[in-house]
């Protein structure tokens, strides 16, 4: 079995990854080079990096300081000053683990009312609190979407039903969306890059990323807000807490927008699309 990793270790670690992190944002800094629309849209590919390395780093430190320590048998008596003529009571091993376990269920619950305090001023709540200010500004509220892969395409699908009556399936949407990417590849082929290698995806690679949009349940991103904006031929906005409070895309379509949210610490999943309803009367 393993030893765990002590703090020492854990902080190298982080830094080394730091430095990885780093080295990747540069190559993907590099494939956007003089293309301002390029470099506008890995700003949130890079920030997604970021936040998922910062968060991992403070639960693997939250993880080692919550780790119990081993059994001490051989503790004594040794701090208690000794009185003359008064028999030194032993305390014997079962009661020393016995307030051992004690001690680690106070400390354990100590723990769950910090996390709780920290849960009220963590991320994901700080994030929920600004896209709802947001959206209370435009007289709308979040409408909850699963979190299944299909949630960009169910939002997008919950949107075209309330601002236009108009049913289309998370099916259609994904074939509408890989048809667009195929028949305009060179408008998209540059801002896609192998996760691996950085370099830009080959016509193979590029064939199978449009097949796994229809055939998986893979997530959707900025690129396929594009295609479907051009695809339905409407406009999409997409509120967000931090960096642009609107991201528009395809302003140039006629039509009430399919405002949508995006979540970047909703699910230690990955990042999450939400869609919007019209605030009633009756809400608080």
């Amino acid at each position: 079995m393993d030893q765990p990793m002590s703090l020492e270790e854990i902080e190298a670690k982080h830094r080394k990854e730091k430095k990885e992190l780093q080295a990747q944002i540069q190559g993907l800094k590099k494939i956007a080079k003089n293309d301002k629309t390029k470099k506008k849209e890995l700003t949130t590919e890079i920030a997604k990096l970021e936040s998922e390395l910062e968060l991992r780093h403070k639960e693997e430190l939250a993880a080692l300081e919550n780790a119990p320590g081993e059994p001490d048998d051989t503790a004594s008596l040794e701090d208690e000053d000794e009185v003359p003529n008064v028999k030194q009571v032993k305390v014997s091993k079962a009661q020393k683990r016995r307030d051992k376990k004690q001690q680690q269920e106070k400390e354990r619950a100590e723990q769950i009312k910090l996390q709780e305090k920290d849960n009220l001023h963590g991320p994901r709540n700080i994030e929920i609190q600004s896209i709802m200010n947001k959206l209370k500004e435009r007289k709308l509220s979040i409408f909850s979407i699963p979190s299944d892969g299909d949630c960009l395409y169910q939002a997008v699908a919950h949107q075209l039903h309330c601002t236009r009556s108009k049913t289309v399936s998370v099916e259609d949407l994904r074939k509408q969306v890989a048809t667009f990417m195929r028949q305009n590849k060179e408008d998209f082929l540059p801002f896609m890059s192998n996760p691996n290698t950085f370099e830009m995806l080959t016509e193979s690679e590029f064939n199978d990323y449009c097949d796994e949009i229809v055939n998986t349940k893979v997530w959707g991103g900025q690129l396929e807000i594009r295609a479907l904006s051009n695809s339905l031929k409407c406009p999409i906005n997409v509120i967000q807490a931090s960096g642009p409070e609107c991201i528009e895309q395809g302003a140039e379509f006629a039509g009430p927008p399919l405002i949508i949210t995006y979540h970047r610490h909703m699910y230690k999943l990955g990042e999450h699309y939400n869609s919007t309803q019209a605030i009633c009367e009756s809400d608080s």
